[in-house]
């Protein structure tokens, strides 16, 4: 760690002594504004925009018919994508996916797989030869840090919005004429990222955080408060007290950030 980044980590735990961050945040605060914007792309099945602060993410659905899993003939499926584009941070390099976008498109996955979302068993047209198949493809407009929970809450805000494109006779999709049959969901899951810097714990960390940071935790929870996922991340170790914590804060955080969905 260079001097420069040293004594910035000091200045955020002397700050964090006092209760306060260098945005003048809560350590348990999310930054303002938090939007949601339904309906951003019209060729889309569903799509959203989260902004938290001045991260911004999109996410697009898209539908098509294929075959079932052999060892699951009468569920539909889903496939979590994301992107960063170069022009959303210094740090992202134009080209094939990375191990940062491969990480955040499993976590989003997780998150909503664990939970059971989407009643895949709906998905399914035909058991055994059609079912429906779910693309939530995710893109980072801008990165000011905390980009698990902003594509977490854009995939939960773009499924909601979701409609079946029309299905024709022959099995053929009719991408330009949609239904008015939305998702089957029937769990809204949230993700709370929790970053450590030294003994403190963080909630929301920006992009100046996250590059002091010695560990960070994502939990996702239900609405019920049942957690169904957790990834840890960092180079440093975290206790069982402060995981403990961590889960405490984040089902909490999750019911906060839910009612943005409406």
């Amino acid at each position: 760690m260079i001097v420069g980044e040293t004594d910035f980590k000091k200045y955020v735990l002397g700050l964090s002594e006092k209760g306060k961050r260098i945005d003048g945040r809560g350590l348990l605060d999310y930054r303002q504004p938090i939007k949601i914007e339904y309906g951003i792309s019209k060729n889309a099945e569903g799509s959203a925009a989260v902004t938290i602060g001045k991260t911004r993410v999109i996410c697009g659905i898209k539908m098509e018919v294929g075959e079932p899993y052999p060892d699951r003939p009468d569920e539909g499926t889903m496939i979590v994508s994301a992107e960063f584009a170069a022009l959303a941070s210094p740090e992202f390099e134009p080209g094939a996916p990375g191990e940062k976008s491969i990480e955040l498109a499993r976590i989003v996955d997780r998150g909503i797989r664990e939970s059971g979302a989407i009643d895949v068993k709906k998905l399914c047209i035909k058991e055994g030869e059609k079912v429906w198949l779910v693309f939530i493809d995710i893109y980072v407009q801008n990165h000011d840090g905390n980009l698990i929970d902003a594509a977490a809450l854009a995939a939960m805000a773009a499924l909601l919005n979701a409609k079946f494109p029309k299905l024709n006779d022959d099995g053929t999709v009719n991408y330009k004429e949609h239904t008015d049959t939305p998702l089957p969901i029937v769990k809204k899951p949230i993700a709370c990222t929790i970053t450590k810097i030294g003994d403190k714990l963080f909630v929301d960390a920006n992009a100046d955080e996250e590059n002091v940071s010695d560990a960070r935790i994502t939990i996702t929870s239900d609405e019920n408060g049942v957690i169904n996922a957790i990834q840890k991340g960092g180079e440093e170790g975290m206790t069982v007290d402060e995981i403990e914590k961590c889960a405490e804060i984040a089902v909490e955080k999750a019911q906060e950030l839910r009612k943005y969905l409406g």
